[in-house]
């Protein structure tokens, strides 16, 4: 199973340079089987850009992931703390290989099931 996860462009810059090696989110997708994240770059690039296999989630306290992933967040810690601030949990994805397309893609050709980017993720059959 894959999710389709919309990141901003500029985080998705830092995968593809491999600064970034985590995705963090607040909430989780509850699905167990899910083994890859295929990446929308929100407005304005607006496309579909590649795919990444993920490793184990870290559920956590947000300073304990912070802690744990900060030399690999592609973010700042300012940016980091503003996010998850209140949450008492948070989420980090490893970013096991990210796999950039040849050509980036529309929603519409790339799933023609899903008619508009996430808000945060949504599940896509293979």
């Amino acid at each position: 199973m894959k999710v389709l996860l919309s990141i901003k462009p500029e985080f998705v810059e830092e995968i593809i340079e491999g600064r970034k090696k985590f995705e963090y989110r607040k909430s989780i997708f509850t699905r167990t089987d899910v083994s890859s994240v295929v990446v929308y770059a929100t407005k304005p690039f607006g496309k579909v850009v590649g795919e990444f296999e993920i490793g184990s989630i870290i559920r956590d306290r947000p300073s304990n992931i912070w802690n744990e992933t900060k030399n690999y967040s592609g973010i700042s810690q300012k940016f980091f703390n503003e996010y998850f601030e209140g949450r008492d949990v948070g989420f980090a994805i490893p970013i096991k290989k990210f796999i950039k397309y040849d050509k980036p893609m529309e929603l519409n050709n790339f799933n023609e099931n899903i008619k508009a980017a996430p808000q945060s993720f949504c599940y896509i059959e293979e």
